[in-house]
């Protein structure tokens, strides 16, 4: 890719991958860089008031709801309405960009699919370009693919409709500098997709929709709407054609819900609650609180735990008195055929889950595998009878106090070396190339190795007591990750993955990092893509 001729300023780093000569053009490259220019240095002075904001909390500084004479508290406005194939969402499925995994989402029988460039996806440089590809090639329906066993997939007539996720303003793309600044993993995801879809998809009568991750207030999502008013200017599109659906994945941005469907009028169409990230957020922004430490994750459901049952009922509020959907949370459970009883016990339980979120005044739900589509969907048809429940506004609305309202519990040994596995087994396959891992039955994600390393951090440093009797320490962690890194080795020698390589040791050298430094990492992907990094330049 080095002979290639790039626009003035633009580097690339990756390597000739896959698809990229029809991808990384250089016009779409050229539009990349318009955004970088314009909104680099905005981001990272947004990047930097998230560190003063965490500074300010670890000082005693607590989080408030905007006041009540803010513009976005007023009553006279609502959000734009949604486009027609946005109108009911009753089931959504989500999943990373390798070409199988959008045909049988695109397939499912789900309303909608979102293709996620972030924490179902490992970012190499592979991924992110032939992850765009499969996606320009989903759009003209063009997709197909051929299975080593000689399946042969392809669109079906009718299909989700198409969103896509891109990273969060904290990540970087570090293959692609623009005069000589690595471009936000965030414009550049959006950049090449929008560059290359949006009119084709706006022809076929749907619309370039994306979902916003990672979101920590209303200035973040200020940005966004200056990023896709440009983008329709600067690409020839109708002002408000691109559309958007925020994630609430983090407690600050739970605070300003309102605000962030305020500052997205013109283009936002829902909220959605992001349940495993949500819990990681509160770790982590009160990880000094020694007050608000957590019991074990498995405790943490959103009716038992008060600061997810808060966040739930205000979301669910706030959306339906602005016109915007409420999307409920994910339902990760893998149908298997092995175990007829144990799986419909599961489906019990995913059924349940559903059914409180329909009664809450949820519009819809994600889930992780095309199996679930029929389950959630009779769900949602029975309790809806319709589209949405848009009408259903509750009440009464959750207090400040309430959204950092922790459950009651204990810290166990069985906790403990939950965390430790799950970290462990995540990790290996991240690393291996794979963001999307199936453990123990269940589809997870970086949210589910982001709560278990730093519950593990914060149990550390508070130095929690277990319900078996000692305190948690770097020696007892040492020793269960220990105990359970051979157990993972000895069942997987002789075995080789069909996803793939999965690296433990190197899983365990990076957990050792994240959960015994002094300083917490934010996101347990920046030490992994350094270490990715690392790899391939010594390769």
């Amino acid at each position: 890719m080095a002979t290639r001729a790039w626009p003035d300023g633009v580097e690339l780093g990756g390597g000739d991958v896959g698809d990229a000569q029809r991808i990384l053009t250089a016009d779409a490259l050229a539009f990349v860089a318009t955004l970088a220019r314009e909104f680099e240095g905005e981001r990272q002075a947004l990047l930097e008031q998230r560190r003063a904001r965490q500074a300010a909390i670890a000082a005693g500084w607590r989080p408030t709801s905007p006041s009540p004479d803010d513009p976005a508290r007023r009553d006279d406005w609502r959000v734009a309405p949604p486009p027609a194939d946005l109108r009911d969402r009753r089931v959504e499925i989500t999943g990373p960009t390798d070409r199988k995994m959008i045909i049988n989402a695109l397939n499912s029988g789900a309303r909608v699919f979102m293709a996620d460039f972030e924490d179902a996806n490992a970012p190499t440089w592979a991924n992110m370009v032939q992850g765009q590809a499969n996606l320009y090639d989903a759009v003209r329906r063009t997709i197909r693919y051929v299975a080593p066993d000689g399946r042969e997939y392809r669109l079906g007539e009718t299909t989700a409709v198409l969103t896509v996720r891109p990273r969060g303003w904290h990540l970087d793309e570090p293959h692609v500098r623009v005069d000589g600044r690595p471009v936000a993993g965030a414009l550049f995801d959006f950049g090449l997709f929008a560059f290359h879809n949006a009119a084709v998809l706006l022809e076929r009568g749907s619309g370039p929709y994306f979902y916003l991750p990672k979101l920590e207030g209303r200035l973040e999502a200020r940005l966004w709407d200056r990023v896709f008013a440009l983008s329709e200017q600067a690409l020839g599109l109708p002002r408000g054609s691109i559309r958007c659906t925020v994630l609430i994945e983090h407690v600050l941005a739970a605070f300003e819900m309102e605000a962030i469907l305020y500052e997205l009028r013109e283009r936002i169409t829902g909220l959605n609650l992001g349940r495993w990230d949500y819990i990681f957020s509160f770790i982590k922004t009160f990880r000094h609180r020694a007050d608000l430490v957590l019991p074990d994750r498995r405790l943490m459901t959103v009716p038992a735990t008060p600061f997810l049952r808060a966040a739930s009922r205000r979301l669910v509020r706030t959306c339906h008195r602005r016109g915007a959907h409420a999307i409920g949370g994910m339902s990760a459970y893998i149908p298997r055929r092995d175990d007829p009883e144990a799986n419909e016990r599961a489906l019990e339980q995913v059924r349940a889950d559903k059914q409180w979120e329909a009664a809450e005044g949820y519009d819809g739900a994600w889930v992780a595998h095309p199996g679930l589509v029929p389950v959630v969907q009779e769900v949602f048809d029975r309790a809806l009878g319709g589209p949405h429940q848009l009408a259903v506004v509750p009440a009464d609305e959750p207090s400040d106090e309430e959204l950092v309202a922790i459950p009651t519990g204990p810290v166990t040994e069985s906790g403990v070396r939950t965390n430790v596995r799950v970290a462990l087994q995540y990790l290996g396959a991240w690393l291996g190339g794979r963001g999307a891992v199936a453990i123990d039955h269940l589809m997870e994600d970086t949210a589910t190795a982001e709560i278990s390393r730093s519950q593990l951090w914060q149990w550390r440093v508070h130095g929690a007591r277990l319900a078996e009797g000692p305190a948690f320490s770097a020696d007892l962690y040492e020793a269960v990750r220990r105990e359970e890194l051979q157990r993972l080795l000895a069942a997987a020698a002789g075995r080789a993955s069909e996803e793939g390589p999965v690296r433990y040791e190197e899983a365990a050298s990076l957990l050792d990092q994240l959960v015994l430094d002094e300083e917490f990492a934010e996101f347990l992907t920046w030490p992994a893509t350094e270490h990715l990094e690392r790899e391939a330049g010594a390769a």
